[in-house]
């Protein structure tokens, strides 16, 4: 008796018809901003995994150290009460003022990086400072070297003042980015204008834009960029004006920067990072009391500028010694 088996009667997997992918909705512009924005969170996500496991190997990293790297980090989170308050003091000039910025934000990125401690709140907030408080040139700045841009320069000269305008047009781009995903007030403006319920004569659309502008107004209100960031990218598919497809490109532009940045700081918390343990027997125990000795050496050094930051005067030699020296961090 033949058995009749249903599986013999299904076609074939490559006989079998492929379902077109639907066109994502919205204009060209939303629809790379929207991608721009998923592959912004991927990375944000990847990187808060490593972040994570790198957070728990440095932890058990200086466990092994002892004692001597919690002196160091209560050392260096001493320095930031001081040199915070010298911020609010005139007696330091607008470029005093910027090297101190810079001394609060590299002494924070030593305690995130090297030993894994929460000063995210300090990063964020004067690199916000820093980036709206440097101007591309001031009167604390040196003049341009115009004999390195004149026609006659050599070529070590050419190439100095080429790599310069490169090092500022990278800042400038940087600075605009900040700002942009810094500054959720013109993004508000542009969702309120295109959502107010009161410029709706359907009553159900009216409806539709009274609960979107309560979903954008919350956000706004918290602060919270990336909901309004959603919130325009799915802002009437199809109907997007001149100015919101102009804003919209822009965002893009500064979410892609973002993803670089996101990529190098993944290649450097995997390839960036090393420790003594991954020795092991005479070579780890040397290494070992290599580290300590050179912890004990910053904790005695940290110990000996506390002071200095206390007064005015003290501080203003040091900035000068550190910036005489090339040093931007303490």
């Amino acid at each position: 008796m033949n058995l009749h088996n249903p599986a013999t009667d299904l076609p074939a997997a490559n006989a079998l018809p492929t379902r077109v992918p639907e066109t994502a909705p919205g204009t060209p512009a939303q629809q790379a901003f929207r991608q721009a924005i998923q592959d912004v969170e991927n990375l944000r996500e990847r990187l808060r995994e490593l972040e994570t496991g790198q957070a728990e190997g440095r932890r058990r990293y200086w466990q092994q150290v002892g004692p001597l790297a919690q002196t160091v980090v209560a050392a260096r989170r001493g320095l930031f009460e001081p040199l915070e308050e010298a911020l609010l003091l005139p007696y330091f000039s607008r470029a005093e003022h910027r090297q101190i910025e810079e001394l609060i934000l590299n002494n924070a990125k030593s305690l995130q990086n090297r030993f894994g401690e929460d000063v995210a709140d300090i990063v964020q907030r004067h690199a916000a400072a820093r980036a709206m408080n440097s101007p591309e040139k001031t009167a604390d700045q040196p003049p341009v070297d115009s004999a390195a841009t004149s026609p006659g320069a050599s070529g070590p000269q050419k190439r100095q003042a080429k790599s310069k305008k490169a090092r500022e047009a990278e800042k400038a781009a940087l600075e605009e980015q900040q700002k942009l995903l810094g500054n959720t007030k013109n993004l508000y403006r542009q969702l309120a204008r295109a959502n107010h319920p009161d410029l709706e004569r359907d009553p159900a659309l009216a409806q539709e834009k009274t609960e979107r502008m309560q979903q954008i107004t919350r956000a706004y209100e918290a602060n919270d960029l990336y909901t309004l960031l959603q919130l325009l990218s799915e802002h009437a598919p199809g109907s997007t004006d001149s100015e919101s497809e102009d804003l919209l490109a822009r965002y893009t532009k500064a979410l892609r920067q973002q993803q670089d940045e996101l990529k190098q700081r993944m290649n450097e918390l995997k390839y960036g990072t090393s420790n003594a343990f991954a020795a092991t027997g005479k070579k780890q125990e040397a290494e070992l009391r290599q580290v300590k000795r050179h912890l004990r050496a910053e904790a005695e050094y940290l110990q000996r500028i506390l002071p200095l930051l206390q007064e005015p005067t003290e501080m203003r030699d040091l900035l000068r010694q550190l910036a005489a020296e090339g040093h931007d961090t303490i």
